[in-house]
């Protein structure tokens, strides 16, 4: 293994201890998956409010965990000591590339545990070493919008150097809540299903000629292990389908791509089942950039 890439979480950190600890079993097992499935390997790490994934290659890493429900960003990092003649050789060397003439700069630093030094502290000592150790490159500080970002983060015995931040689609991890039904026809029926697996429902999609492109190539990228069914284009047969896959994989509920007009209609034709349809205070133009937001997390 040669690269280490930071992986944080929010929303889990919330939770109480018990659910903590089962919703971030969850979370591992998600990732682990999703590597096997590439064939890729990793050793995971952790600590309080992040995990730590140790791979061959960081790039399809970083790929792979933007997928993962229940990730709210990731950082391809560099580990040291917490001793600051080390701290400030790796970071002079990491830094050193990066910082072109004239380019204007900030270190952001955070600490976690107790230390002989504050973060701001730490982040003015190691800017000023950035300075003397580049006298020839008009360098300057910029703590509001500098083009470089150095990011030190303390956490006890060791630290961590990084310089970018992927989000993730954060949210829950898939599995924690349940399981459901659907329909993804285009867009609308696309973010639907997303963002009923942001927050931990495992979702079969049914998916007609128009919601191919949305399944193949969007949402299972999220969960390659999801099941698929595909509908005919005829509209009329798509509740009874849409019904018999759900009695299928036992789902809880379907997810709709509905509007508000649609939406009185539809609760009455389904009857007793839970029906979920979170887009539908959306307008199609807020769906349209919603669902490229998406798109771009699983390219």
């Amino acid at each position: 293994m040669t690269g280490l890439v930071l992986v944080r979480y929010g929303e889990l950190a919330l939770k109480s201890p018990p659910v903590r600890r089962d919703f971030e079993s969850s979370l591992r097992r998600n990732i682990v998956q999703q590597f096997a499935r590439e064939g890729l390997e990793l050793r995971l790490g952790s600590d309080r409010g992040h995990l730590y994934a140790e791979v061959a290659d960081p790039g399809p890493a970083v790929r792979l965990l933007r997928r993962v429900f229940g990730v709210t960003s990731v950082s391809v990092v560099h580990e040291v000591a917490t001793e600051r003649d080390l701290l400030r050789a790796k970071l002079l060397e990491l830094a050193g590339p990066r910082l072109a003439q004239g380019a204007s700069f900030a270190v952001r630093a955070r600490r976690v545990g107790s230390h002989a030094f504050t973060s701001q502290e730490l982040a003015r000592d190691l800017g000023s070493d950035v300075l003397e150790a580049f006298p020839d490159r008009a360098l300057r500080v910029d703590l509001t919008h500098p083009q470089i970002e150095l990011f030190v983060e303390v956490r006890g015995p060791r630290t961590y150097l990084y310089f970018d931040r992927f989000s993730g689609p954060g949210g829950l991890p898939l599995g924690v809540a349940g399981n459901l039904v659907a329909l993804v026809d285009g867009p609308r029926g696309g973010l639907g299903a997303y963002l009923m697996m942001k927050r931990g429902c495992r979702v079969a999609f049914a998916a007609p000629p128009s919601g191919t492109a949305c399944v193949q190539q969007v949402l299972v990228r999220f969960e390659p292990a999801a099941r698929v069914h595909e509908l005919g284009a005829e509209r009329s047969a798509w509740r009874q389908a849409l019904g018999s896959l759900a009695e299928t994989v036992h789902a809880d509920g379907v997810v709709l791509p509905l509007t508000v007009e649609q939406f009185p209609g539809a609760r009455a034709d389904w009857g007793e089942t839970v029906v979920f349809s979170p887009t539908v205070g959306l307008l199609d133009e807020e769906v349209r950039a919603r669902w490229g937001e998406v798109t771009s997390l699983a390219a």
